[in-house]
């Protein structure tokens, strides 16, 4: 059964959160006062010589609004980094707990759990890239505290199973990570709308991918109140700078580009992967429903160093399990990916 207060590290339990002015004072204030600004300004603009909202307020309710969760059940992170570093530091105590990933996916997951000092149980993907989910429910002990799910998977594109991502979400007793980075270019559902029926359900998402904004760094996450609260508990109290959040607020407004650019980002990956695919070099194209293919080839590293050479930078993924040979590519502008496929057929 699940039980949130079994899952939280006793200092996180006990531990006092650094409250700010703007924390601690309710109502309307025209004279600001509390924090040691410069009154003057700056010299960009008035209003960064002020500290930032906290909690972000007004960007939560603007996703809240696109999303159709309640601004309480969202946290903005410094990154979606940020927001796997936390769920490290709330729930695993370093040399005693342990966490669960499945390669071939996203780095982080695993470089977090080292730099926290927790153990780092790996059950990898099948060979068509799927959930072992057998082997991910006998690998759980009393000290596994999180499992990271990659949907759609990074390096491989593909969704995991639904079924199989919901069998592990209703046998395991700790905190499932569920990584939707690139899910706007799938044609699998988030699983944000079932928050209400997995308590030990984290979503996390990004405005890094399909909105364009990898340089503000804002990672976004999804999950029951008690969750976001530890996050908020536990984080720096000014993690998301104010720039950063008027100009999401912004982006924000340009759902329909966005939903274009997602259509043209697609339909080039389709004509990509159908013209790549017949090259002689090229041993097979995994499905994909993200914005990005993996292709095997007959030597993933001369045809890196070949492209790098010509001012193309791919991923060589060949050192994940399972990606032997493997080249990561992510689709371009309509000229970027013209580029590209001269420069295939070249080598050829």
């Amino acid at each position: 059964m699940f039980d949130l207060n079994n899952l939280i590290r006793d200092n996180i339990k006990t531990l006092k959160p650094y409250s700010s002015a703007r924390h601690e004072f309710t109502g309307k204030a025209s004279v600001f006062l509390d924090a040691n600004e410069n009154p003057y300004g700056s010299p960009l603009a008035d209003k960064f010589n002020r500290y930032p909202d906290p909690l972000q307020w007004q960007l939560k309710f603007q996703l809240a609004r696109i999303k159709g969760v309640p601004a309480e059940n969202i946290f903005v992170g410094n990154g979606s980094d940020e927001v796997i570093d936390l769920a490290y530091r709330i729930f695993c105590t370093p040399e005693k707990d342990n966490v669960i990933v499945c390669p071939p996916t996203y780095g982080m997951y695993e470089v977090s759990g080292n730099i926290n000092d927790v153990e780092i149980k790996k059950v990898n993907l099948t060979s068509d890239f799927q959930l072992d989910v057998e082997g991910v429910l006998s690998a759980i002990d009393s000290h596994t505290k999180l499992i990271f799910i990659c949907s759609p998977n990074n390096p491989t594109g593909n969704n995991m199973h639904r079924e199989d991502v919901e069998m592990i979400l209703n046998n395991f007793s700790g905190i499932v990570i569920i990584d939707e980075a690139y899910i706007n270019y799938s044609k699998q559902k988030t699983f944000i709308q079932e928050l209400t029926e997995y308590p030990n359900l984290l979503v996390m998402q990004t405005l890094s991918k399909a909105w364009g904004l990898a340089a503000l760094r804002l990672g976004l996450c999804y999950a029951s109140i008690d969750i976001i609260d530890l996050f908020n508990k536990v984080k720096p109290p000014y993690n998301i700078n104010d720039a950063s959040q008027q100009l999401a607020l912004e982006a924000l407004e340009g759902t329909d580009l966005i939903n274009k650019w997602i259509t043209a980002s697609v339909e080039q990956k389709e004509m990509v992967i159908k013209v790549v695919a017949v090259f002689n070099f090229v041993e097979k194209i995994y499905p994909s429903d993200a914005n990005f293919f993996l292709m095997k080839v007959k030597d993933a590293f001369k045809l890196y160093n070949y492209l790098s050479e010509n001012e193309v930078v791919v991923r060589n993924r060949s050192n994940y399990p399972g990606c032997d040979n493997c080249l990561r590519i992510t689709i371009g502008t309509p000229e970027e990916n013209k580029q590209l496929i001269n420069l295939l057929k070249s080598y050829e």
